[in-house]
């Protein structure tokens, strides 16, 4: 449980991965559930389920003719006859056969709606402060959150919630972001950039931001994600679609083959009980797949949610499972981000003490994980440390110069290299060298080659040079920046590929230091100097051999990608531009949730294929449970196929109905939690579900009908 606080109140919040589907919330809300989706209108929507209430409508109303009409026999229970009891319990275990599978339904809304819950409190309970301009010390108003309009300037102080999604105008602040991502550690947004975008429900934590608001009401984040985790906002995937139309099909076969038993039945001089004809048909059509296969797309979207990525749509997840190229890019996905320095490489003549100590003073003033880790490189390897010294002058890198560096001597600091005694540069290969050559220095053929060996290892190389009016300007040497390849990638890539999946690197380093990263991570091919516009190419080029493809971004020159790839994710912390394009959302920022992605997509094709299979595979059992007993009077052959050996007609028929429905309930769970997924590739994958869920689907229906048969004999509900 986590907590968020506001000036003037609490919101906790749940995360859905904390919560059971045995919660007993959860339970008491899906068994009422149960009883309103027996609306027709809402079983419309599931054809073999609507047959089976259907029938359970018919069966009831038997009953009660029965109960009427039927005269007292010898052979009571109570004032009732057999037959009576008999119709009295096929249509309630019909009745039970709709509830467990709107049961199974509503158990896969249920952790949703406990989520939807929460975050709808923090939605209507968000006070803001409107502003009339981008001045936060101007004319101001408190209005509820859910009257801000797509827009307006809101003013957010520390201690506020953030009343709206929108993008940070003016202003830098720390805001708690565990409330969407779960995440206790407070993150830095501030205007300007790829990191701007603001999430309504989150909490400023110190400073103050002005937000313009960037959603309308009801087309907040909140409301999308209250939206996905209720289960409103869910379409049908064109997956489910196709096989909703092919259980149709089979039920209008299976409606067809009962209808036409009867007359058989009365020219072979027995006829067939209504009951007993629709017993038969529930049995034989897909009951089990039918009552679960929308529980199986909501527990799917809601795995997606519990790993914290907000799709779009349950097609996106399905596509996700349907993925045959990975665009990955490097920094942060495949290696860790931040390149370190590995080693110091001198050239001839120069003392790598004396390269190191250059290295040293030209990255003091270097506040990135780079320059960082040459000053403990230097300090740990060399026990360098800083002279304290007046006349210093920082020179910060630059896009346009690519160097940074540091000034010594000349005019106390005034940043003159034309004063300065001693100047230190370091930065790409190219401008150094013609910084030393504008200053009256030469390149080296030594030096290229360091640079060409390193950017071959896979590293990057920085190049160190000094300037010194009393000698001119010399090339020292380089810092090598190694960037680590996160540990088990390789093993996930190869994973991946026994999927038939291929990773695509993507990146803006040379080729050469692609190649080796690359090489050294396991992926099957690499982009190097990548733009937008050689992204975009590479994602059409895979789309036109039929494959599909997934990428993340999170900035604005990636949103064309985004959109054209079929499964976009986009960074929670990205630009508004990059989350519209894309059809899925990490609220986590992590690039490698790509990978997880994937693997919520292939479980869910898994677990619907698997209880497809097992849904038809034990139609045949129970066609030998009925079938026999229907005609064994009448065709005493037709014992032969009674292998079961079930105790009388009535008795073969209620067992198969009662198994009918126990055995939804039963598959609740694994179509909940979904199917354990291994990356094995689609023939082995066919194979195991032939064999486990197949073989099973028949062997598990013999068993379970002859045990309730043997209950009812042992209780004498045999009629």
């Amino acid at each position: 449980m986590l907590k968020m606080s506001t000036n003037s109140h609490e919101v906790k919040s749940t995360r859905k991965g904390d919560l059971s589907i045995f919660d007993p919330n959860i339970i008491r809300r899906a068994t009422i559930d149960s009883f309103k989706k027996l609306d027709p209108r809402w079983q419309l929507k599931n054809p073999v389920m609507f047959v089976v209430e259907v029938g359970s409508v018919v069966t009831t109303i038997e009953f009660i003719r029965l109960l009427f009409t039927q005269p007292t026999q010898t052979f009571t229970r109570g004032d009732l006859t057999s037959e009576t009891i008999f119709v009295l319990a096929v249509a309630i275990w019909l009745w039970f056969t709709v509830l467990f599978a709107n049961f199974a339904e509503a158990m896969a809304e249920g952790r949703g709606k406990a989520q939807a819950d929460t975050l709808r409190k923090a939605r209507t309970t968000t006070v803001a402060k409107r502003l009339s301009s981008r001045d936060r010390f101007g004319a101001s108003e408190e209005i509820p959150a859910t009257k801000l309009k797509k827009g307006d300037l809101v003013l957010v102080e520390a201690g506020d919630m953030i009343p709206s999604d929108g993008e940070i105008v003016e202003g830098v602040a720390s805001v708690d972001e565990s409330a969407i991502t779960g995440e206790s550690a407070p993150v830095i947004r501030e205007s300007g950039g790829d990191r701007s975008a603001v999430t309504g429900g989150t909490v400023v934590l110190s400073d103050w931001i002005v937000v313009q608001i960037s959603a309308n009401p009801g087309e907040t984040f909140l409301d999308r994600m209250i939206a996905l985790v209720e289960g409103a906002a869910r379409q049908k995937t064109p997956n489910e679609i196709a096989l909703n139309i092919l259980l149709a099909s089979l039920t209008i076969i299976f409606v067809l083959v009962c209808v036409s038993l009867e007359p058989f039945a009365i020219y072979s001089g027995q006829a067939v009980s209504i009951t007993t004809l629709i017993a038969l048909l529930v049995c034989l059509i897909p009951t089990t797949i039918g009552g679960l296969l929308s529980a199986i797309g909501i527990a799917g979207m809601d795995r997606m949610v519990q790993r914290n990525v907000l799709a779009m749509s349950g097609r996106a997840v399905e596509a996700a499972g349907d993925v045959d190229v990975l665009l990955l890019d490097k920094t942060g996905t495949i290696t860790l981000g931040n390149r370190r320095a590995s080693r110091f490489v001198p050239l001839t003549g120069v003392d790598e003490r004396e390269l190191a100590q250059a290295a040293l003073f030209s990255s003091l003033s270097d506040e990135t994980p780079e320059g960082r880790s040459i000053v403990e490189l230097a300090r740990e390897r060399y026990g360098l440390q800083s002279e304290a010294r007046e006349d210093v002058t920082f020179v910060p890198f630059t896009a346009q110069t690519r160097m940074s560096g540091v000034d010594l001597g000349g005019n106390n600091g005034g940043g003159s290299t034309a004063t300065a005694v001693r100047s230190i540069r370091k930065g790409a290969a190219d401008s150094v060298v013609s910084y030393v050559g504008e200053h009256g220095g030469a390149a080296s053929e030594e030096l290229s080659e360091i640079v060409a060996g390193i950017a071959r290892a896979g590293s990057t190389p920085l190049v160190v040079a000094e300037t010194d009016n009393g000698s001119g300007a010399r090339l020292l040497g380089v810092i090598e920046l190694k960037d680590i390849v996160k540990a088990g990638m390789r093993e996930r890539f190869d994973q991946m590929r026994k999927m038939g999946i291929r990773t695509i690197m993507i990146t803006g380093d040379n080729p050469l230091t692609a190649e080796a990263i690359a090489k050294e991570a396991g992926v099957d091919d690499f982009l190097a100097q990548a733009t937008p516009e050689t992204k975009m190419k590479l994602i059409k080029e895979q789309q036109v051999g039929g494959r599909l493809v997934a990428m993340t971004g999170d900035g604005t020159n990636d949103a064309p990608a985004l959109a054209q790839a079929d499964v976009g994710v986009a960074m929670n912390t990205g630009t508004q531009a990059a989350k519209e394009a894309a059809n899925m959302i990490d609220l986590d920022s992590n690039p490698t949730k790509l990978i997880e992605v994937v693997e919520v997509g292939k479980q869910l094709l898994i677990t619907r294929g698997a209880l497809t299979t097992f849904s038809i595979a034990n139609d045949v059992a129970k066609y030998f449970a009925i079938i026999p007993a229907m005609f064994m009077s009448t065709f005493p052959q037709l014992n032969a196929l009674n292998i079961m050996h079930l105790a009388t007609p009535h008795s073969a028929v209620l067992s198969a109905v009662i198994f009918n429905a126990i055995i939804i309930i039963a598959l609740v769970p694994l179509a909940l939690r979904g199917v354990k997924y291994r990356p094995i590739g689609a023939g082995p994958l066919l194979r195991n579900n032939l064999l486990i869920y197949g073989v099973g689907g028949i062997i598990i229906p013999f068993i379970g009908i002859k045990i309730i048969d043997v209950i009812l004999q042992v209780l004498h509900l045999t009629l």
